[in-house]
């Protein structure tokens, strides 16, 4: 979930992204504002949006809140007035009665982005059984939806993938998997070229490539064990694009149009891999596992890399929660300890470990960048804005704490900021 850089001009990122999402339809406009997949273009939580808020709270600076359908933990996306995002209904729902599984539900659900009205809810009948309980209500609608531009494309674990036009009517369906797990599933679709990609970790231990025309199965690759991030397409030195992903005590690097494995990096981190990858000028770089740990990989080589390739390893990291790339720096918050951090990206050398002051608790969603800021926000509603510079500088805590859960990862668009709880979505910006 392709590259963006705060130093690349503004015409290479739009060429980048039209290649990367396969869409000629967008406008520099809708490249500059939209939001389409898991973490904004290039999925690498970076917009080049200036002048969102810096403090809000339950009454201030709320354009608008809308109770939604159901919960889930899915992150809203953006094409143009049109906010999508997915929820489940009718059994397992946090603080109700668990119910009877032949109830439950799922959501497709798009919002109009200026009045926060539900446009179109399109139900989804999911595949039986499904997870009877799942660790911490992660629930059944956790995966972020993709579009490009056109249609819409979400993943409902053992359910399948789906695809929608932009009026809610169902084009196709395709099944990549019946697994399951006690966390659920979780990883988000990407787009690249006519491909939809999917990681099925949960589902059939594979990486799974969609016609997104058809939802005919297009390449399957094996091997993708305990992995929970969303895939990301990166540019090599050599100009090639490679589809990279984390497992169990690896990073894959793959060929996005064969689903052939190219090479291999070991980690050196012993458990599944939740944060998804950052990049830059060819560059991967990983944090994950529960014992902590990071390291950057170059991409490009052939076969196992780990001594020819794998470029610094270090000790710190997060479970869940993935990094941001910005200026030569590497960011992010632990999961459980409300530490920030950040680390030189050529050296991994710790620039700063600061516990942030404000009650931050667990943070599961991934941080976004903007006009020099970092978003993080916490389980309970809180998001602590940082400064994106190697000295640390807490500027402001915001609270929308509701009695819901935030789990979702923001959504940037046009001086706006979305964020989603398990009951309700927040849309964020200047009056």
């Amino acid at each position: 979930m392709q590259i963006i850089c705060s130093q690349v001009s503004c015409l290479m990122f739009v060429a980048c992204v039209l290649v990367g999402m396969g869409s000629t339809r967008l406008s520099v406009q809708e490249i500059s504002t939209d939001w389409p997949q898991f973490r904004g273009f290039g999925g690498q939580g970076v917009s080049d949006v200036k002048g969102l808020p810096v403090a809000w709270n339950g009454k201030e600076n709320v354009i608008w809140k809308t109770e939604l359908p159901g919960p889930g933990t899915s992150s809203p996306i953006i094409v143009g007035s049109r906010i999508f995002l997915t929820c489940y209904s009718g059994y397992n729902v946090p603080q109700q009665p668990r119910g009877d599984m032949d109830k439950l539900k799922l959501h497709v659900v798009c919002l109009n982005c200026d009045s926060g009205k539900i446009q179109w809810n399109q139900e989804v009948a999911p595949k039986l059984p499904e997870q009877a309980t799942i660790r911490e209500e992660h629930g059944y609608a956790t995966s972020t939806p993709v579009a490009d531009g056109e249609r819409l494309y979400v993943f409902f674990g053992k359910s399948g993938v789906y695809a929608f036009d932009f009026t809610g009517k169902r084009l196709w369906q395709a099944d990549v998997g019946a697994g399951l797990n006690g966390w659920g599933s979780a990883a988000s679709p990407i787009l690249h070229g006519d491909l939809v990609i999917v990681n099925a970790s949960v589902e059939s231990e594979e990486l799974v490539a969609l016609d997104k025309m058809t939802g005919k199965e297009i390449w399957r690759a094996k091997g993708i064990k305990e992995s929970w991030n969303t895939p990301l397409i990166v540019t090599n030195q050599d100009g090639k694009e490679e589809l990279v992903v984390a497992v169990f005590g690896k990073i894959l690097g793959i060929c996005p149009a064969t689903g052939e494995q190219l090479w291999s990096c070991e980690t050196d981190i012993g458990w599944y891999m939740v944060p998804s990858l950052v990049a830059h000028d060819g560059i991967v770089y990983c944090i994950g596992g529960r014992s902590g740990g990071s390291l950057a990989v170059r991409t490009g080589g052939k076969g196992d890399v780990t001594k020819t390739h794998r470029l610094w390893t270090g000790k710190k990291g997060s479970n869940v929660s993935s990094p941001v790339f910005h200026d030569g720096h590497i960011y992010w918050m632990h999961d459980n300890l409300g530490i920030a951090y950040c680390a030189e990206a050529k050296s991994g050398k710790i620039c700063y470990e600061e516990r942030v002051e404000g009650g931050v608790g667990q943070v599961y969603a991934s941080p976004v960048l903007a006009d020099g800021k970092l978003y993080y926000v916490s389980r309970v509603g809180r998001t602590f804005i940082l400064a994106a510079s190697p000295k640390y500088e807490r500027l402001a805590v915001n609270d929308l704490s509701d009695g819901s859960t935030f789990n979702a990862s923001p959504a940037i668009s046009k001086n706006r900021l979305y964020l989603r709880s398990n009951r309700f979505l927040y849309c964020v910006g200047r009056h």
